[in-house]
Formats: C-alpha cells, structure tokens, sequence
C-alpha cells in the first residue's frame, strides 16, 4: 500500500464526511461493484428458494445470514480502486473464493450480529493479523468511531427495509384493477400457503434487488470509516507530506549541501565548540547578562503571577484537630442549652416524634384519597376500560350510488325471478337489478354506511368487515360481473345467471326482505 497513490486526499475527517466518501467511492465504482455483486449474489438467491420452495422465509434468512460472506468481494475491489489498482470483474470474480478463507465462521455466527461489522472487516481481510493482535487492533479501532459505525448498520437496515416495502407496494400499485380487487389482504392471509408461495418467492427477488444498490455503499462507508481511523491513529497525511519531500530532495543535494557547509572557514572549530556546551555550563560570561544571571530573572518571574498564584484555602478538617475544637466549643456552650440538647435525646421525645410523623403521614394520605374522591369522575374516564356512550346523530341514508336508486320501495318482490326474467332480453337491466338490490340490502339492512360517492372496491372493504364469508364472496362475484358490463360492455357468460340467481336465493331468500 502507498499513500502515495491513494486516489482521495488522506486526511483526518469528521465521521460522517468520512461515510459520504464511502458514498462518493461507490459511485464511482458502481458498475464493477453492483455488477459483481449480483454476479455472485443471485445464483445464492436462486438455489436457496429452490431448495427450500416451500419455505420462502427459510430461504432469505439464509440469504441474508450469508451478507458478510458476500460483502468481502466489494470490499477487495474498493481496497485495490483505493490506491489506483482497480482490478477487472474477471480478477475479482477469480479473488472472491481466496478471499473467504480468513474468519469465515467467526463472520458467519459470533460477529454475524455485530452492529460495527462494515467498520471491522477490512482488520479481518486487508491486514492479516494474529488472533492478539487482530484483537488488539479492533480494541484501538474502537475506542473512537465506533458509534458512527453502529449507526451506519442501523440506518442501513431501515434503508433496506424501507425501499424493499416500497418495491412491493410499487408493485402492487402497477397491477390492474381488476387483479386488485381480488387480491385484498384478508384473501391473502387465508388462502393456503401453497397457492401463494410464488408471490413470497417474488418480494424475496425485490429484497435481492434492494441489496444490490445498497450493499457495496455499506461496504464502501465502513471501509472510509476504517480509512480515516487509520488516518487519525498514523498520521498518514503527515507521513504523505514526507514522502513528498523525499522525493524532491534526493541524495546528491543533500551530499552537496554537506560538503558546501564543511567547506566554510572555521565552521569545524564552531561545530566543536558547540558540540563541548551543555545546558548547565557557564557561558556568555563576558556579557552584561550572564546564563545565571538570566536563569535566575526566569525564576524570579515564575514565581510571580500569572504563572503561580498563591491562594489562601478555608477549609473544614477532621480528626483530632476537629475533636480538640469540639471539646473547646463544650466549654463554651451554656448550661441551659446543654440541657435542652439532653431532654431532646430522651425517650419521650422520640415517641413524640414518631406520632409526628405518623400524624404528617396520615394527613397526607387522607388529603390524597379526598383528591381522588373528589375527581373520580374525571379519574374514571381516563382509566375505565368501558367505553363512554356517546350518541351517534341521526344521518340521512342515501337514495342513490352509481346513478342507481337505492329505495327499497323501488326494487320488486322476488328479486331473484324479475333478474331471471330480464336476463334473455336485457342482461344490464338484470344485473342492474341484483347489485342495486344487493347496495339497498347492505345499507338497510347490514347498516352499511355507503356514500352517493364510494366506489365498487370501497364497497366491497366495507362488505369484508361484516365478517361473512359468503355475502363477502358473492358480492364480490357480482361486482366483477356488473364492471365488465357497465364499464366494458362485455356480458356474462350464460352459467352465471343461474349462479347469480342461485346465490341471491341463498343469501336473501326468495323475496326481498325490507
């Protein structure tokens, strides 16, 4: 390693502007890094969700308990990008199973859970240490810095989660309408696992793809991190600085300024004379003011402030000076005092102070118990686990949704047969029908509280908190049915109006019931 070709100015930084130069390092190198990365990162990915299929979650903890094996190879390329020896993605690639060699295991259980794992790996992979003195090494590493780096692990473990949640929820977003309405969470949740594995499989490919823009910047700001630690612990902006000047002044300059120095007359006798002076010999004995004569002014001047100020200190002392001013003070008390002191010490008026006390106590607790008496009205709305009544306004019901009128006097007494009636000549008029009955039942009789301007998914959540699987279902088979014929002018296959009417029937009965 030399400083000298380091491709950043080595200098002392603040913690977090020595992070935002791991950020500046990874972008710079962004294409070999992630590019490697996803080389080495998604076979992994790809034989773990294939081996445990019916264990999503099994595979991407594996994935993500295999991290600190996968980050060894960014690191190795920002070691070498560091001081200009950038290797290729086929040198890397070539590199990575060598460079999983040192503390593998220790990486993998012990120090997996370490907060300051980016900050401590280029000890374990860059300097090859002993066991003691890589211990030795982390200890001094850690005495400064280390709080940076704790925070970098956690911030960067909300990063992920957050853009891995984003990633899904774009997703989700970017589905068509129609797929959306039967995707509702609840459905999710109670369908069988094995129907859905492939969707868990898919947020599990999101997480990957997270990490794969992410993972070389963490690896890139705990190795700035360890940089600048270095920086601080050996001085290698100075060390830089001399290398600098060792480079301008090469050997024969400095023979030359020798040998012009020697030549001057009488500069061996002076380097003589110099040599033979110590600090304690008497010299300049010739001049007005002597070596003592100053040494002793320099004395004289320390003594005086600002450089020594003497100050008087009061202060109390114990032992037997305290006991001998005690015995002095007894002599001078009163007699009427010592006596008062005596009749305080007795037994009487230490019952006296307990019933004191056990009358303060008691009075204090008696004025706490009238607060509470006092406010237990306000006391019981605030700890009372029943709910308080409140009174709910009257609120007028809508006539009308979707340009459909919703008045129970308009619907006919068998909605069922006046549906199957309508359905040869006229299927709109007849599914307009059965969802304009199904909208009144829901708000007069279930109590729905439907606006003139909520929407068929609206609809449908506020259908799924009633906890009835079958309203649930078949509310759900008619939207589906009424949108493709009120929207896409597509009309039902012929099955399902008998599957509708069949349905109502169950549901409602025969007749509609207001």
């Amino acid at each position: 390693m030399r400083l000298s070709d380091a491709s950043v100015v080595i200098r002392p930084r603040p913690t977090w502007e020595a992070m935002d130069l791991g950020v500046l390092l990874s972008q710079r190198h962004r294409r070999l890094l992630m590019t490697s990365w996803a080389i080495v990162t998604l076979p992994v990915f790809v034989l773990l969700s294939a081996v445990f299929w019916t264990s999503p979650s099994l595979a991407i903890f594996l994935f993500w308990w295999l991290k600190p094996a996968f980050e060894r190879l960014p690191l190795f390329i920002l070691s070498k990008a560091m001081f200009g020896e950038t290797p290729t993605l086929k040198q890397a690639l070539f590199q990575w199973p060598r460079l999983l060699q040192p503390q593998l295991l220790a990486s993998l259980t012990w120090r997996r859970l370490s907060l300051s794992r980016s900050f401590l790996l280029p000890v374990v992979q860059l300097e090859g240490l002993g066991a003691e003195a890589r211990q030795q090494r982390i200890q001094v590493l850690l005495q400064r810095d280390a709080a940076a780096a704790r925070w970098l692990t956690v911030i960067g473990a909300h990063l992920e989660t957050a853009l891995w949640i984003g990633m899904m929820v774009l997703f989700y977003l970017l589905l068509p309408q129609q797929v959306a309405l039967d995707w509702n969470w609840q459905s999710l949740i109670a369908a069988g696992t094995q129907d859905w594995q492939w969707l868990e499989h898919l947020t599990n490919a999101f997480y990957v793809l997270v990490l794969i823009v992410w993972e070389p910047i963490y690896v890139a700001c705990g190795f700035s991190l360890y940089l600048n630690r270095r920086t601080v612990l050996e001085a290698w902006d100075i060390e830089r600085v001399f290398r600098q000047l060792r480079k301008r002044l090469n050997g024969a300059s400095v023979a030359l300024l020798l040998t012009i120095m020697l030549s001057m007359p009488n500069a061996q006798h002076a380097w003589a004379a110099e040599s033979a002076m110590t600090p304690d010999s008497p010299r300049l004995l010739e001049q007005p003011l002597t070596s003592q004569a100053s040494r002793d002014s320099i004395k004289a001047i320390l003594e005086q402030p600002p450089f020594k100020n003497r100050e008087t200190v009061t202060r109390y002392r114990f032992g037997e000076e305290q006991a001998t001013r005690e015995s002095q003070s007894d002599d001078r008390t009163p007699e009427w005092l010592k006596a008062l002191l005596k009749l305080f010490d007795s037994q009487r008026f230490s019952a006296l102070a307990t019933l004191i006390e056990v009358v303060l106590w008691g009075t204090v607790m008696a004025a706490i118990g009238g607060l509470i008496w006092r406010y237990r009205d306000g006391l019981q709305a605030f700890f009372s686990r029943r709910p308080r009544p409140r009174e709910k306004a009257a609120r007028p019901l809508p006539q009308q949704a979707f340009g459909l009128d919703l008045s129970p006097d308009t619907l006919p007494h068998d909605i069922a047969a006046s549906a199957e009636n309508l359905w040869q000549t006229h299927p709109r008029e007849a599914l307009g029908l059965l969802y304009r009955a199904l909208l009144s039942h829901l708000l007069h009789d279930f109590n729905i509280a439907l606006k003139a301007a909520d929407t068929e998914g609206q609809v449908l959540e506020r259908v799924e908190q009633l906890q009835q699987p079958a309203l649930s279902a078949y509310s759900r088979n008619l939207t589906g049915h009424w949108q493709n014929m009120a929207y896409g002018h597509r009309p039902p296959p012929a099955h399902v109006r008998q599957q509708l009417c069949d349905g109502w029937r169950s549901l409602f009965g025969p007749e509609a019931v207001h």
